[in-house]
């Protein structure tokens, strides 16, 4: 299993179909788990795809659409129930806090995690971690909803001829490293940027500004295609994407490897969506969601 990936436990926009669960995207990220808008059904689709209460760090829910967020109260209750041993944070825009609340305490139960809510008011970081930043950036819908944006640091990649022209090599390789020279030689001389990974998940907005902010330089960008080009005006009556829309967004953004999902019950061809997302001319990977397919995150450059 890759270390760094995306399970994908539901697809569907509005209303779950006898082959798509309501939405629910669980990203791994080395030790953590971060699960985004968990609908209904999201607590089975994890035991569908493997994955444990143990396995979450943050809940990060774009806005407070049933479709999107009312699986909250099932897994809060089971990450208590199996009395996950660490901290949990919540990620929710501010002004649905009544909605947050209303569904942690939907019903009763016994509560044993420290389950911290951070909500999110405005564009920005919300959190900085050894092996990740996280931001949130405003998105265009009839209520208040935030997307989200991973940012690996920047590390270094060590150049072995470099590193030979020098006479540089065993222990000192990572004498050099730590310190950042060594008899003389800088790390600049022997090594290079490597750019940190990013990923982004965007559900239900209209293009905007902060689509654009979160898709930019993506190695894996989740994004929302609930209506094909066809319905256009629709899909922006409505606060949504096309396939196409989508599709330009990663293009223009230079992003690696797209994921199309939230799709609306009225398309019966799934292929369409990839076609009109190549037609707007990304030419990058592109995988069109299944419930519990696994995306791996794109090696770095």
């Amino acid at each position: 299993m890759s270390a760094r990936e995306l399970v994908v436990l539901g697809t569907a926009s509005q209303v779950p179909t006898r082959h798509r669960n309501h939405n629910g995207y669980l990203l791994r990220w080395d030790g953590e788990g971060l699960l985004f808008d968990p609908g209904e059904g999201t607590q089975r689709q994890m035991l569908r795809a493997g994955a444990a209460a143990h396995d979450l760090n943050r809940i990060l829910v774009t806005h407070f659409h049933g479709d999107h967020s009312l699986g909250l109260a099932g897994v809060i209750q089971r990450v208590n129930l199996d009395r996950v041993p660490h901290e949990v944070t919540a990620h929710y825009p501010l002004s649905g806090q009544h909605f947050f609340e209303r569904l942690r305490y939907a019903t009763a139960y016994r509560e044993t995690v420290a389950l911290t809510e951070a909500p999110v008011a405005d564009d920005g970081v919300l959190a900085t971690t050894p092996a990740y930043t996280l931001e949130a950036r405003r998105l265009s819908h009839p209520v208040e909803s935030f997307g989200y944006r991973l940012v690996e640091p920047d590390g270094r990649r060590m150049l072995p001829e470099r590193l030979a022209e020098h006479g540089i090599r065993g222990p000192d390789v990572g004498v050099l490293h730590r310190e950042g020279s060594l008899r003389g030689v800088t790390l600049d001389d022997v090594s290079e940027v490597r750019r940190g990974q990013r990923f982004a998940f965007v559900m239900d907005t209209r293009l905007c500004e902060g689509v654009d902010a979160l898709a930019e330089d993506c190695d894996l960008l989740v994004i929302e295609s609930t209506f094909l080009d066809g319905d256009h005006k629709l899909a922006s009556d409505h606060g949504h994407l096309t396939a196409g829309q989508a599709g330009r967004v990663a293009k223009e953004a230079g992003v690696r490897h797209l994921v199309l999902t939230h799709f609306s019950q009225r398309y019966s061809d799934p292929g369409e969506f990839e076609r009109e997302a190549r037609a707007a001319g990304f030419d990058g990977e592109l995988t069109v969601a299944h419930d519990l397919v696994r995306v791996p995150v794109p090696k770095r450059r």
